[in-house]
């Protein structure tokens, strides 16, 4: 055999099917999938869908149905072999040799598959057993249950003096000390006379393909002596750790059906995360992230959510995941960051808090963008244009590193606007030397938004507008000096409820789709603070995307994006954001509302929001400032603060009361 099944699996894993055959077909989202005319015959209304998660594309016009490969011959004309090797030669990875021995070869593969099924077994036989009783104590402690361990295929290594428990195990079953050491399940040398277990008194965690096979172990150390605390396979014919992920199998299918895709740390952390409910959880073996990682991941979902420990470790594991994504990136192709509690882990989480915690830090991640802005302005000081200067250089070198064109250059777009907002906050006399930047006589220096150190593993200083969530506090203790800042829901976060303007911004969306077509972009990049808000939103964006939302009657198209929400089980949700309007407030945000009046509406509603949470931003450094310097400067900064946010108070206020009179006048018509 030519092509074995590994290398055919991982010519599929490197090529998504959209990607083959978007070369032939022009392909449109739809939901989960992608759909097109069919390539096969003619017609006007595409019925031609492709599934990028499940690996294949299907043409209702013509029946047909297959994977790349299928799709290549049949469209092409070509037979088998040649069309796995233009495909290999379109992924770029190295056809195999042709050799005599390929069909032995193979057949030993699936040989040493074998021998790993049955070392897994020995595995967890072991944990049931009275020699298991400490390993089954060690999961206990980590609420692993029963029920839990047998859907991991959990087992447990026997401790010493027996190094040659398994060996002798497989050795009773036929299975040769060659083969053993070839799966790494033994340790051998030129200097090691009698080869012996590498795994020993450790809870083991099979590793298995996309097919559901094991082609490794990761070990826990139970004891706290010992050289390494997690040990994983060596590569071996059937494992390279950079390739494979813990849990590939069962959280691709998850993804597919709906669930987030997120990246833990470890073997433990995955599991306390599909326990809490969490299904789509993978963490890498040991390792940092890889591309190829990266490329398995993008393959199950357009923005995985990375999670690490909120320590400055975590941090730095954050950082180094933004840089290797950072040239992989395509349109839709992102990463999204989120932040652990300083000191805990998923597994810590999960235990203290449930799935209500993880959603609170999950609802809180940020994107790949704002971690490489963070990260440029930590701990620095840009009171010098040559520093200044210096931080521009910087972000263009940056973004120079993105390969795909028009990418990079709405990350150069971004950026520029971040550091035109960061440097003139108020926008006064362009550049960068706008008002505000520096204090006369003798007041704080200048510092950008969010102040040096002020990260602290979460904050974001200086964000662009279109960060989602709850912007997060700085790491040390902090009283807010202000009503407004300690009731804004920037700080209250998802124990708020939906504030007002939030719940109209929605309202205009739900009673008013049709604006999504001009400000879809606008409505995806608004900064929201409640989880709730976040949610209804995703779900009137996924509603918009369904082709009948496109009516041009206003009325059927409200009534059809309200029954799709309810469908999607946001009832309780539309109640919530009906309950905080508890007057007409702004009459535009309502159904039945003309045009140009929910337009203007619209535009003013978006621009006090996005003033509201850049002041509050604003509002939190001053205070800390005026905390840290109780200069005259900094005590003129806060009250200049505070007066433009009763500004936008006003201006909110006068907004509401002219749509009640805007309300009172259309009905009287």
């Amino acid at each position: 055999m030519r092509f074995t099944p590994q290398f055919l699996d991982e010519l599929r894993a490197r090529l998504s099917v959209s990607e083959v055959v978007g070369k032939r077909v022009k392909l449109k989202k739809a939901g989960r999938e992608w759909k097109g005319l069919s390539p096969f015959q003619q017609e006007k209304t595409p019925s031609f869908y492709v599934n990028d998660q499940k690996g294949f594309y299907h043409d209702f016009s013509s029946g047909k149905h297959g994977d790349i490969i299928t799709f290549v011959m049949e469209t092409e004309g070509l037979p088998f072999a040649e069309a796995v090797e233009r495909l290999a030669n379109m992924a770029g990875l190295p056809l195999p040799a042709v050799t005599p021995n390929a069909a032995r070869e193979e057949q030993r593969r699936r040989s040493l598959h074998d021998v790993m099924d049955l070392a897994a077994k020995f595995f967890a036989e072991t944990l049931a057993s009275r020699v298991g009783a400490k390993a089954r104590g060690y999961l206990a402690d980590r609420a692993i249950s029963p029920a839990t361990q047998l859907q991991f295929r959990l087992g447990y290594a026997p401790p010493p003096p027996d190094r040659f428990a398994l060996k002798e195990h497989l050795g009773k079953l036929g299975v040769s000390v060659e083969d053993m050491i070839e799966t790494g399940l033994l340790v051998a040398g030129n200097d090691i006379p009698v080869p012996y277990d590498r795994f020993r008194d450790r809870v083991m965690f099979p590793i298995t393909d996309l097919r559901g096979r094991v082609i490794a172990f990761g070990g826990r150390a139970l004891e706290k002596d010992v050289p390494a605390k997690y040990l994983n396979s060596p590569e071996t014919p059937l494992f390279h750790k950079g390739d494979n992920l813990y849990n590939h199998q069962t959280a691709r299918k998850a993804t597919h059906d709906g669930s987030p895709l997120i990246v833990v740390e470890g073997y433990v952390d995955v599991i306390a995360m599909v326990t809490a409910g969490f299904a789509g959880s993978v963490a890498p073996l040991g390792t940092a992230l890889t591309e190829s990682q990266l490329a398995l991941l993008w393959k199950m979902a357009d923005e995985p959510i990375l999670c690490f420990d909120g320590d400055r470790a975590g941090q730095k594991a954050a950082y180094r995941a933004a840089d290797l994504a950072l040239p992989f990136l395509a349109p839709g192709k992102s990463l999204r960051f989120a932040l652990l509690p300083e000191g805990q882990d998923p597994d810590d989480l999960v235990r203290s808090g449930g799935r209500g915690a993880i959603e609170e830090v999950i609802t809180a991640a940020r994107p790949l963008a704002d971690m490489i802005w963070s990260r440029e302005l930590e701990g620095g000081n840009f009171a010098t244009p040559e520093r200044r200067a210096a931080l521009e250089a910087r972000i263009r070198e940056l973004t120079n590193g993105i390969r795909d064109e028009v990418v990079r250059r709405y990350y150069r777009d971004d950026f520029v606007e971040r550091l035109q907002r960061t440097f003139a906050p108020e926008g006064g006399r362009g550049g960068f030397g706008g008002r505000g930047n520096f204090r006369a006589g003798g007041g704080r220096p200048f510092q950008p938004r969010g102040g040096p150190n002020r990260f602290g593993g979460q904050g974001f200083g200086g964000g662009r507008r279109g960060t989602p969530g709850p912007t997060p506090l700085p790491s040390g203790p902090y009283q807010a000096a202000s009503p407004q800042l300690a009731a804004s829901p920037i700080l209250r976060g998802q124990r708020s409820a939906i504030s007002r303007r939030e719940a109209l911004i929605l309202q205009c969306l739900i009673n008013h789709p049709w604006l999504l077509h001009e400000h879809l972009e606008e409505v995806a990049a608004l900064e929201l603070a409640h989880p709730e808000a976040h949610k209804l939103r995703a779900a009137i964006i996924a509603a918009f995307a369904n082709d009948h939302h496109h009516s041009p009657d206003p009325g059927e198209l409200a009534e059809k994006m309200r029954g799709d929400l309810e469908k999607g089980g946001f009832s309780q949700t539309l109640q919530r954001v009906e309950n905080v309007i508890t007057t007409q407030a702004v009459w535009a945000a309502r159904e039945g509302a003309a045009r140009d009046d929910v337009l203007a509406t619209w535009h003013q509603l978006v621009a006090l929001h996005r003033q509201w949470h850049s002041l509050l931003r604003e509002l939190k450094d001053a205070e800390l400032a005026l905390g840290e310097d109780p200069s005259e400067a900094n005590l003129a900064w806060l009250r200049d603060v505070k007066a433009r946010i009763g500004e936008v108070d006003g201006t909110e206020a006068l907004i509401e009361g002219f749509g009640e009179l805007s309300g009172r006048l259309q009905k009287s018509m």
